[in-house]
């Protein structure tokens, strides 16, 4: 099957790149918000970061233009009637999703595939809520989408053999490195690193290290571009507390228990780069 149109539900940090790639790479794109206040917002980010591509030559204005004249926005599910693909990246709740692909299994054309951006939650139970669990299939991309080159593609217990190479050669198409992963929690790329992250706080919370030490172990003596606090800072406490928790009910493994640090600071409105302040302080940078 050729994918021309695809549509995401969301157009937050995830949502939004995830239609910024798809319309560059010349792909159709509807994107549904709750509201039009939301929509402009989404959309207006994924302007804002392809003018910042321009200035800095990444991004010719005629790519800019192309680009953002092949993204439609939407707040009714009705106007996914006419897509191949469409791509879920909403926050991981279960109930909401299970929801959403309801909607979307009864506006969507009999051949469409119906994916999930979820990072940690099971494809199949996703699945089940519709009466076409073959075509579901979890496309997890990295943050931020336009510059990471990795997409995690997960396979359920349902998924065709057709979906996942159909869905293998869209994210190619998008320039991106495709992995496969089982539907287990965490799948590939979380299960290795939310220990890493978790680990870090521990090290934090127990005074074994300064944050800066800790980073700099992490950058300069292990080469990772960015230490685990400021790496966790930039996707968020509350998005790594959800998952981290998600996967520790579905496995028991005391590895993915969230340190008692990362609770106080979600309930002190510490969650990083979104609110000013995590690990470290960023309304100066604002």
């Amino acid at each position: 099957m050729d994918i021309r149109h695809v549509g995401v539900v969301g157009c937050g940090t995830m949502g939004s790149g995830i239609v910024q790639v798809c319309a560059q790479s010349g792909y159709q794109v509807v994107v549904l918000e709750v509201n039009e206040e939301i929509l402009k917002k989404g959309l207006s980010s994924i302007e804002t970061f392809l003018s910042k591509g321009v200035e800095k030559g990444k991004v010719t204005p005629e790519q800019k233009d192309a680009t953002l004249a092949r993204i439609k926005g939407t707040t009714t599910y009705e106007d996914f009637r006419g897509c191949d693909l469409v791509i879920e990246a909403v926050n991981e709740d279960m109930d909401l999703k299970i929801k959403i692909f309801k909607e979307l299994n009864r506006v969507c054309p009999d051949h469409a595939i119906l994916g999930t951006n979820t990072s940690t939650l099971s494809v199949i139970d996703m699945a089940s809520a519709t009466d076409r669990p073959e075509k579901v299939i979890g496309l997890h991309f990295m943050n931020p989408v336009p510059l990471m080159k990795l997409i995690e593609i997960v396979k359920s217990i349902a998924t065709s053999e057709d979906v996942l190479e159909t869905s293998k050669k869209f994210g190619e198409s998008l320039g991106k490195t495709v992995i496969i992963a089982k539907d287990n929690p965490g799948f590939i790329v979380n299960y290795l690193q939310y220990p890493f992250r978790l680990n870090a706080i521990r090290m934090l919370e127990s005074g074994m290290a300064t944050k800066e030490d800790i980073d700099n172990a992490a950058k300069l003596g292990l080469g990772h571009p960015m230490g685990p606090l400021a790496l966790q800072d930039l996707v968020g406490l509350d998005v790594t507390y959800a998952g981290s928790m998600a996967v520790y009910e579905a496995t028991g493994d005391p590895r993915f228990f969230p340190p008692v640090l990362m609770k106080k600071m979600i309930a002190a409105g510490w969650l990083g780069r979104k609110t000013g302040k995590g690990f470290y302080d960023y309304k100066k940078e604002k």
